[in-house]
């Protein structure tokens, strides 16, 4: 072969190499947006699709979820040398759910209560060093995932829990989408650089806007409330979504990790698309119990 030949496969070579090598194209919040949007298209239709056909199906969505959540806080949490009791904390990630939906808010309390005692009376027994540190972490975990999720099947207790449920996923798709559309293309001012750095305010203008046309169109058309109890019920969902969001942020830079996991393509672990639901579920729950009496 002579030298030029031997120069072209060179070329054709490092040509294919650097077409090879050449990163997925992201979007500007660094995901990988074709793969984000086709998760969450299917998670919110298998999500809305359960409620509408088998409502029981999203217990049982919840109660995967939240043990799937709680693993991949506790793998974080490990990286930091805190050994959560991975034990007890599971079967409570999976008990709450069940009370909550089974036996309301009273049986959901008690099992939080058992549940805090089991993680103290094992962590009790096992001979392992910062006992304390152990059992905060392990209540810690189980009051933000499981504990919180379990409002939304309170929710599903309701008189229409059915639809009040598909609203508070609707408002935070609507959170997420408009606070992204709009970020993403007029966001100038972070709202906490340091938790943070690409949510603006901005971006959460656009989440309020938009999640209150949907919480209107919800109100009137599905729940049969006045126009300002879906505007309330939404305004009150995207600042307790995005205080979520911040929140599992910030537990993120501490653990120095970026995403909990890489489960789900385009969005990270399981806890990165519920940090916002974990927050929304109670706060809803409790608006619109509330404001049903009201109104």
């Amino acid at each position: 072969m002579s030298a030029a030949d031997s120069g072209q496969v060179r070329s054709r070579s490092d040509r294919s190499r650097r077409r090879a090598e050449k990163p997925v194209k992201v979007s500007r919040a660094g995901r990988n947006l074709p793969a984000a949007i086709a998760v969450g298209v299917i998670l919110l239709g298998s999500l809305l699709s359960g409620l509408l056909f088998f409502p029981f199906a999203i217990v049982i969505i919840a109660v995967v979820f939240a043990a799937v959540g709680v693993w991949e806080v506790n793998r974080a949490l490990e990286v930091r040398g805190m050994k959560v009791p991975q034990v007890p904390v599971l079967v409570g990630s999976v008990g709450l759910p069940f009370a909550a939906f089974f036996g309301g808010t009273e049986a959901l309390a008690f099992a939080m209560v058992a549940t805090a005692v089991a993680i103290l009376l094992w962590r009790s027994i096992d001979t392992a060093a910062e006992a304390i540190q152990s059992i905060l972490a392990g209540i810690f975990v189980v009051l933000w995932v499981p504990f919180l999720l379990s409002f939304a099947l309170l929710l599903l207790r309701e008189p229409d829990g059915q639809i009040r449920v598909a609203v508070l996923l609707l408002l935070v798709v609507s959170n997420d989408t408009f606070g992204y559309l709009v970020g993403a293309f007029f966001g100038k001012h972070p709202m906490a650089p340091k938790i943070s750095p690409k949510k603006s305010w901005e971006g959460f203008a656009g989440s309020a806007v938009g999640a209150a046309i949907v919480g209107v169109g919800a109100a009137v058309l599905f729940l049969d409330q006045p126009w300002w109890f879906g505007v309330v019920l939404a305004v009150a969902t995207v600042a307790a979504a995005t205080a979520g969001d911040f929140s599992e942020s910030m537990v993120k830079r501490e653990l120095g990790v970026k995403d909990m996991s890489n489960l789900l393509p385009g969005h990270g672990g399981v806890m990165d698309r519920l940090d916002s639901v974990v927050f929304a579920s109670p706060v809803v729950f409790l608006l619109s119990v509330l404001l049903s009496t009201v109104s």
